[in-house]
């Protein structure tokens, strides 16, 4: 570790010492951040945060959440299984199946409801913020890990669009648009209107079938409503939506991680069908003694998935036939091969109202007051069909006709646990800022979280796979989980080059239910009825200053994180249940430094490093102890450059503009037990095009430029030998064609 610091302090100081070569206005570009609530420039906010402005998101081509996490230092994307399965982890702290998220996420000031709604299109994008370190204290209850803020496009008061065409080496294509600008005469009242379709034929070969088994398409779009008829009082309203169709569980059952051999091969290419819609009010009163914020919003999700089951392989290759229920099925069916394919349904709704009171920015003392609230009604079915060749059959609600009453049907059910919970969470908040003076301030920020799970089992007794571990249809559980989140903050800032920062702050994120009778069933250490809620506690110091008349950045902060019941996955076979169990107690220990250059008019270039060590304290299983974290990668390095050079065609404003970014991901562990350890990957981005400014562009990219083989998840199997891998997306490459009016 001492090693890789010294090394990121030496490039930053050879940045620094460069002799430009370019006039004093090749500046970088000033970024206005949000991270506290507020707006101030990235340098002298105390808080650990890569910002992505519109024009870094147009030039490093990103379109889904993966792109910009690739790009961010100590924060990674465990991608698996379905759409909705995508586990963001910061500085180590993550997330697993079955969880809350482990970062907050913030669209227009609007709480993501559900960690399924994460990897959605990001369309007609202005700005993205990702903070780093626990966040609670302002941004709520699962902001234990960090919180990510997007901002749209905002309504302009003339009328403007953007259309934008791709083509993807699918093949695919992609159809995006915007338009903007005032409802007719008014000068009170304007829109803005986006709208995105993106299909493509797939990347990942399924042999079998000889088919792709990740075709994708998306239809997504938006609508904004600004209101403001007078210079105190302003109401935005938005309404969006998002149809996924895709392909879900084709996964490769292997001994280790780095095992990129085998093909997919499922004989069910499945289905993953996904709708989420979406409607936000806020509504904003300026006073002279600050602006009171008041936001609503309502979500409505519904997602599907079917597919084959273990072993992912053609029927006559299954190891169900080996399995006790295997002769069963093959006696009541009289099919020779004994085979099973799954489903699983999610739908979940939830309402939420925030209510904020900020004082005027210039004041030497700040403060901001606000309570919220969240309702979710959520419903989760998981069930197993015998396929007998006739492929899967969707399941909603209401089960198949199960195999020990009717073993003739096309494809019937053996199993299906379903569950159905009512959740309600409240919190208020606070925070004090005081100006000592031109130099130092000190702040305080404060929230207290309240979760109320209520939890029914639907599970009926001809349909439970668990044997009669405990499962009792129509069973209520109910838990509360409540924390109070503090966060201190002092910075100094002797001068506008330069910020020292330093403080603690604590994170909260809920517990929940595993199904009932699993803790004296599964035999994990760790796995029971229900999991805990997590706390994390950190304290963090940090450096910003800016150089060389605003052509260098640089920023390095060094943490230290308690945690509290850290999760990891486990699949149980025997009782076909998906478990989440408990790490009583794990540390983090890194850094993330980050510089970025404008060496001359032409050239930009950025360095990021992160590091986490995790360690075990105490596990559920003693011999756990002194391992490595699940989901932990220990070291992440970004670098990349954009070359931009004028050319002399047009109106002589056009540019030639090459970008080539690097991520290097390290070792990561993947459960408590760390049988298997991913060796580290390597990714190159390419683009290169020609553009004119305001006008048009024409980009042509690669991802994953030489195909680096990987898989993007492990995880551990009901045998040695027999782990779940995801096989991670290969090269793509394409075209965009971007044009301006």
């Amino acid at each position: 570790m001492a090693r890789i610091i010294a090394a990121s302090i030496v490039f930053g100081a050879m940045a620094f010492q460069t002799t430009p070569v370019c006039a004093q206005g090749a500046v970088l570009e000033e970024i206005v951040v949000t991270a506290r609530k507020r707006a101030e420039t990235l340098e002298e906010s105390p808080v650990s945060v890569r910002a992505f402005t519109a024009v870094e998101i147009e030039a490093a081509g990103i379109e889904t959440p993966r792109d910009f996490i690739n790009l961010t230092p100590n924060v990674s994307l465990v991608e698996t299984q379905n759409a909705g399965n995508a586990f963001i982890n910061v500085r180590g702290v993550s997330q697993a199946r079955n969880s809350e998220m482990s970062v907050a996420v913030l669209v227009d000031g609007v709480l993501m409801a559900n960690p399924a709604q994460f990897t959605q299109q990001l369309i007609d994008v202005q700005q993205i913020e990702v903070l780093r370190g626990p966040q609670g204290a302002l941004y709520g209850r699962n902001a234990i890990g960090g919180a990510i803020t997007i901002t749209t496009q905002q309504p302009g008061d003339e009328f403007a669009g953007r259309i934008e065409l791709g083509a993807d080496s699918g093949p695919g294509f992609t159809v995006r648009g915007s338009a903007s600008g005032p409802v007719g005469e008014s000068d009170t009242l304007k829109f803005r209107a986006t709208a995105s379709y993106v299909d493509t034929d797939g990347y990942i070969d399924n042999t079998y079938l000889d088919e792709t088994a990740d075709p994708y398409k998306d239809l997504s779009g938006r609508i904004r409503l600004q209101y403001q008829p007078s210079d105190t009082f302003s109401a935005d309203f938005r309404l969006s939506a998002s149809q996924l169709d895709t392909q879900a569980l084709y996964f490769v059952i292997a001994a280790e991680v780095d095992d990129t051999s085998l093909p997919v091969r499922v004989n069910n290419p499945g289905s993953n069908e996904r709708d989420i819609y979406t409607a936000s009010m806020k509504l904003e009163w300026e006073t002279d003694n600050g602006t009171f914020t008041s936001i609503t919003a309502f979500d409505d999700l519904e997602e599907l998935l079917t597919g084959d089951q273990f072993n992912f392989v053609p029927r006559e290759e299954s190891l169900i036939n080996f399995f006790p229920i295997g002769p069963i099925i093959t006696a009541l069916t009289g099919d020779p091969v004994a085979d099973l394919s799954q489903t699983q349904y999610l739908e979940a709704e939830s309402w939420s109202q925030e209510f904020r009171y900020i004082s005027p920015a210039e004041e030497p003392l700040r403060w901001i007051v606000g309570a919220y609230a969240i309702g979710t009604d959520r419903y989760i079915s998981t069930g197993n069909q015998v396929d007998r060749g006739n492929g899967v059959f969707p399941v909603y609600r209401e089960p198949r006709v199960s195999l020990f009453v009717d073993p003739t049907d096309p494809s019937p059910q053996l199993s299906l646990l379903a569950d159905a919970q009512d959740n309600f969470a409240w919190a208020v908040f606070g925070e004090l800022a005081y100006d000592f003076s031109d130099t130092f301030e000190a702040s305080l920020a404060l929230r207290y979280d309240e979760d109320t799970r209520e939890n029914t089992t639907l599970t009926q007794a001809l349909y439970d796979p668990t044997g009669g571990i405990g499962i009792t249809e129509g069973e209520v559980r109910k838990k509360t989980w409540d924390e109070l989140q503090p966060k201190v903050t002092l910075r100094y800032k002797p001068t506008d080059e330069l910020t020292v920062y330093g403080g603690f702050s604590r994170g909260f994120r809920s517990g929940g239910f595993n199904q009932s009778g699993v803790g004296a069933a599964v035999p994990e250490p760790g796995v029971e009825d229900l999991f805990e809620a997590q706390v994390a506690d950190t304290f963090e110091v940090g450096v910003k200053s800016i150089f060389g008349g605003g052509r260098y950045s640089t920023a390095l902060s060094v943490f230290q994180t308690s945690f509290d019941n850290a999760y990891f996955f486990f699949f149980d076979p025997t009782t076909s249940t998906q478990n989440l169990g408990g790490i009583p107690e794990v540390d983090y220990v890194g850094f993330e430094f980050e510089t970025n250059a404008r060496f001359n008019d032409y050239f930009d270039a950025y360095l990021g490093i992160g590091y986490t060590d995790s360690e075990i304290k105490r596990a559920a299983d003693p011999a756990d102890n002194g391992n490595q974290a699940p989901l932990v990668t220990e070291l992440t390095l970004n670098v990349g450059g954009q070359f931009r050079y004028p050319l002399s065609f047009g109106d002589g404003n056009s540019n030639a503009v090459v970008r080539l970014d690097y991520q290097m991901m390290g070792d990561t562990w993947w459960d408590p037990g760390n049988i298997s350890k991913r060796s580290p990957v390597n990714l190159i981005d390419f683009r290169v095009g020609v553009e004119m400014p305001d006008d048009w562009s024409v980009t042509l990219w690669a991802k994953n430029l030489f195909d680096e083989k990987y898989n993007a998840e492990f995880s551990p199997g009901p045998a040695p030998g027999l782990n779940f891998l995801w096989p991670a997306p290969p090269r793509r490459w394409g075209a965009t064609f971007i044009k301006r009016f």
